[in-house]
Formats: C-alpha cells, sequence, structure tokens
C-alpha cells in the first residue's frame, strides 16, 4: 500500500469516527446542534439585554422567537424525507412501485432512504416476476393444449379413428402438459440459483423426432401454417448426448415453434443436430426460410418481452416469453443459445457442453 493510500484510509477511519458529532451525518449530533445554538443565542440576548436599556422580558421574547425559527427549520429538514417516504409507501400499496423517494442526506435518513429504494426494488422485481411467471405458463401450455384439442376434435369429427396410435399421440401430449406445469413452476425458483437439472445420457434422433412429431400435430385449429415442411437431420444417426431431456424438449419445442411461425407460405424448417466438441455435446440448429433478425435484435430477443422489428412492423411476434424460456433452459445447462448467421432466414444455433461441464 502507498503512503498516499495509508494517508487517505487513516482520513477516512478518522471522519467516520467523527460522524457522532458531525450534524450533516448524524441526526443525534444535529438535534444537539440545535439546542447549542439556542442557548448561545439565549445567552446573546441576555448578555445584550445587562449591556443596554433593554428589558430582559423583551430579550425573552426574542430568544423564543428566534429558537422557535431554528427548531422549525431543522424539524423541516427531518420531517421532509420522512412524508416522501410516506407518499411513496402509499403508492405502493396501490401497486405503485416504481415509486423511489429522492433526497440526498448523509445522516441516518439518508441511509433510511437508501435501504427504502433498495426495498421498493425488491418488491418490484418480485411482482414483475410473478407477472412474467403467469404469462409464461400460459405461453408454455398453448401448444401441447393445441396439439391435444387438435387430436380430439379429429377423432369426434370422424378425421381419424380413435385407434391406439391417436391415442397414444393423445397420451403424449397430456403426459407433456402435465410436465410442462411442473417445469414451468420452477421459473418462481429461477432466482434463487435452486431450479433442478435432471441430465442423462439418451439418442438424439428419437427425441428430436418426437418434438416434429407434436409440431405437425398441433396444427390445427389453433394453428393456421399447415403448409410448414418440417425435416430433421440428424449425423450420424445414432447421435447420442447428456443433458435434461424434458428441458432439451422445452427449447426445441420453442425453437420450433417460433421459425414455424415466421416462415413463409409453403416454407421449410430444418432442424439439424451434430457432435459438440466436449465428449457427449451436442450442436443444434433450427433454420427457417422467414425474413430473419436484424443483427441489432440478436440479442434483444432473448429477453422476456420483447418485440422485434419484423414485429413492430405487423407481423406476429408473439409474446416474446419463447426464446426467452429457451435461453432460460440453455443457461441451466451451462451452454450457449444464439441467433447465428445464415444467408436466407433465421438460424438459432444451441450449443450443449455435455458430460463433465454442466453446472451443479
Amino acid at each position: 500500500m502507498s503512503v498516499g493510500d495509508g494517508g487517505r484510509t487513516l482520513w477516512e477511519r478518522a471522519w467516520e469516527g467523527l460522524r457522532p458529532i458531525d450534524p450533516y451525518r448524524s441526526v443525534k449530533a444535529a438535534l444537539g446542534a440545535l439546542v447549542i445554538i439556542s442557548v448561545i443565542i439565549t445567552t446573546f440576548l441576555i448578555f445584550v439585554a445587562f449591556h443596554s436599556a433593554i428589558e430582559l422580558r423583551v430579550i425573552a421574547i426574542f430568544a423564543v422567537i428566534a429558537s422557535l425559527l431554528i427548531t422549525q427549520f431543522v424539524a423541516h429538514g427531518l420531517v421532509a424525507p420522512l412524508d416522501e417516504m410516506t407518499d411513496a409507501a402509499r403508492s405502493m400499496a396501490r401497486g405503485d412501485y416504481a415509486r423511489r423517494v429522492r433526497f440526498d442526506r448523509r445522516d441516518e435518513l439518508g441511509e433510511l432512504g437508501a435501504t427504502f429504494n433498495r426495498m421498493a426494488a425488491d418488491l418490484e422485481a418480485v411482482d414483475r416476476h410473478r407477472k412474467e411467471l403467469v404469462a409464461n405458463v400460459s405461453h408454455e401450455l398453448r401448444t401441447p393444449i393445441a396439439g391435444l384439442r387438435a387430436v380430439l376434435e379429429n377423432v369426434v369429427d370422424g378425421v381419424s379413428d380413435a385407434d391406439p396410435e391417436t391415442m397414444r399421440t393423445a397420451l403424449r401430449q397430456t403426459e407433456r402438459l402435465s410436465g410442462l406445469v411442473e417445469h414451468l413452476l420452477d421459473l418462481s425458483r429461477l432466482d434463487h440459483g435452486v431450479v433442478p437439472l435432471h441430465a442423462r445420457r439418451f439418442e438424439v434422433w428419437p427425441n428430436l423426432a418426437n418434438v416434429l412429431r407434436e409440431a405437425n400435430t398441433a396444427k390445427g385449429p389453433a394453428h393456421s401454417r399447415t403448409d410448414v415442411h418440417l425435416h430433421l437431420d440428424v449425423s450420424p444417426p445414432e447421435l447420442t448426448a447428456h443433458a435434461d431431456v424434458e428441458r432439451l424438449h422445452q427449447v426445441m419445442a420453442n425453437l420450433i415453434d417460433n421459425a414455424v411461425k415466421h416462415s413463409p407460405p409453403h416454407g421449410r424448417v430444418t432442424v439439424r443436430a451434430r457432435p459438440g466438441s466436449q465428449p457427449q455435446g451436442l450442436e443444434l440448429e433450427v433454420q427457417d426460410e422467414g425474413p430473419g433478425i436484424p443483427e441489432c435484435d440478436r440479442d434483444l430477443v432473448f429477453e422476456r418481452f420483447s418485440r422485434t422489428a419484423t414485429a413492430k412492423a405487423g407481423q406476429d411476434g408473439g409474446t416474446g416469453l419463447g426464446l426467452a424460456i429457451a435461453r432460460w433452459a440453455v443457461d441451466l445447462h451451462g451452454g450457449r443459445i444464439r441467433v447465428a448467421e445464415s444467408p436466407r432466414g433465421c438460424r438459432m444455433r444451441v450449443t450443449l457442453p455435455g458430460l463433465g461441464r454442466l453446472p451443479d
């Protein structure tokens, strides 16, 4: 440590030690200063009375008036921050958590104001998280419900028979719906870092084929994009990886749903899977033929409730939650999701680390 640093540290310690007697940094010291100033003024006026022709009772009146004025001035400085915090607390009671107190003090009231603002920020974050959780649940449950509804309506309308294969498809959608309820409730624990991750070794082709099959099944009354062709490319076909299968299903379902929505008429969505650079790692891509994502929006699309230039131009941009949820699930694996360069359309790339690289 340099001499300058040591001197500055010593000065800071000395200044902190003088805080109890600094009227600008201590309410107690300010009240003590008020009493001292009042006594000094009264003593001065009495001294003047003894050395002049002014009556003592007149001096007493002036002393009382001066003390009252000083007391009023100090009291106003102490009470004004409390009044502002009271107004802010009432606003928060009505649901306005964006309200903050604004005053610059170095005393205990300043510390109270800073603590109040931190509390308001925490409450605002909790309220925002609660609203986002409800929106996430609504967004995530829509796809399996639409798929299940499509299967049941086809059976009721006689389009398909209630054979075992159709019922198995409906059962898979129901199981998927039940799993989503459990997994989306984990969002409430996301900020606390206690979201569970159940990674295991699995075969990539059957898993992704199931995702595409469910995406095709969901093309019913709730989806108008029955013209988009879904293509799966896994190389090698026997590729295996190590990850949480349900979370990965969640990621791919969101990416495919997003790609289908932005595909042109009779477009093509390609899902590719390749081995990762780490053992049991995985590289995934979802490529569409839509308008793509402007470079300025490529980081923003993964934020919750974000809307790209395409969405702002009038096209369906969704709720802005699908890609945010996908990034959340990928982050749980310690992986990465990003918008990759593509000569046409949009290409989403997901990198999962595989064995030995998953977070605890």
